[in-house]
């Protein structure tokens, strides 16, 4: 029988516990397409699937990675045949069902992207779940109006994942980025990756915010949310928009009506994992094209075996992290 080695996670008593092994195809779930998994990569999701309080995973056992890039090995739809190379992210993928820690994956039809002309297998996962979020904020506020030519983007959170990323295509199509971070050891890397200018993390905290304060950023893409998302509206200029994506800063938003009804600011909240496939399809075209970063694998990707991931999802929860890292399979 073959098998094949994969990280699987499985709650013990009151324990999570992560082990590489070996698995069979019977054990992978129904779909129509069969994947020899090339690349993953590791996002804080993940790490969370291997913590007993993480609340993202729905079953167990569980193969973690919410997304891969690989070649199909075997395809029941016509869309797909074997041999065309393919990416997934987002959906139910290390979540519900078996994800992309592992060298063969399955997966519904409906679900799976073919890699555009102009990316490898190893620059889609250079990219995975974070670049296509910071692909989808830079597309909403587009949509809503916001141009280089209206002023700077702030970037939050941006040595992490969506914020790196972000800050590279931003800078690859012309706008003038301004990159948080609280590390102080990182502006070389945001510059590198195009920041114009760099802010401290905690200049967008400050203890008083008030409704409506300096006009400072055309738009915004906020990995982070919390208190300096409140800040970030009240900074925003006029007809300005702000994309939002996670809440590592906090769920809660201590803001008022001013930013949207005295200076129209838009909110714009970014949903990666269910976004619609034509709008994925389209994204990811212009992700291997125009919005490209020059040295996509030069400065922001790390690479690891399956050996070191646990070790790495570990560090991921802890802000460890710099960049993209990308799991061979």
């Amino acid at each position: 029988m073959q098998t094949f080695r994969a990280l699987v996670v499985n709650r013990e008593k009151d324990q999570v516990v992560a082990n590489i092994r070996e698995m069979t195809f019977e054990e992978l779930p129904e779909g129509e397409v069969t994947i020899r998994v090339a690349y993953s990569c590791v996002n804080y999701k993940d790490g969370l699937a291997a913590i007993p309080e993480g609340r993202v995973v729905k079953t167990y056992p569980i193969v973690p990675g919410i997304d891969l890039a690989g070649t199909v090995v075997a395809s029941r739809d016509p869309r797909f045949k074997e041999g065309d190379e393919v990416l997934a992210t987002g959906y139910e993928l290390g979540v519900s069902r078996h994800g992309g820690f592992s060298q063969y994956a399955r997966v519904p039809a409906d679900w799976v992207v073919p890699v555009p002309e102009g990316l490898t297998l190893k620059e889609a996962m250079a990219y995975g779940t974070a670049g296509f979020t910071a692909a989808l904020s830079i597309h909403q506020l587009e949509a809503h109006g916001v141009t280089p030519e209206k002023g700077p983007i702030l970037v939050t959170g941006a040595t992490g994942g969506v914020g790196s990323l972000a800050v590279a295509m931003l800078a690859k199509i012309g706008y003038e980025v301004t990159a948080s971070t609280g590390k102080d050891s990182e502006h070389a890397y945001l510059q590198k990756l195009g920041a114009a200018n760099i802010v401290s993390r905690s200049s967008l905290s400050p203890e008083k915010i008030r409704p409506l304060d300096r006009q400072l950023w055309a738009g915004a893409i906020d990995p982070v949310g919390g208190k300096s998302l409140a800040y970030i509206l009240s900074t925003t200029k006029y007809g300005g928009s702000v994309a939002v994506s996670g809440l590592a800063g906090g769920a809660e938003l201590p803001t008022t009506v001013h930013p949207f009804i005295l200076r129209g600011v838009n909110l714009l909240g970014i949903d990666s994992v269910y976004c619609p496939m034509d709008l994925r399809v389209r994204l990811w075209q212009r992700m291997a094209s125009d919005w490209k970063p020059d040295g996509l694998l030069d400065e922001v990707i790390s690479e690891v075996g399956l050996d070191e991931l646990p070790g790495v999802l570990t560090n991921i929860l802890k802000g460890r992290h710099r960049g993209r890292t990308i799991v061979r399979l």
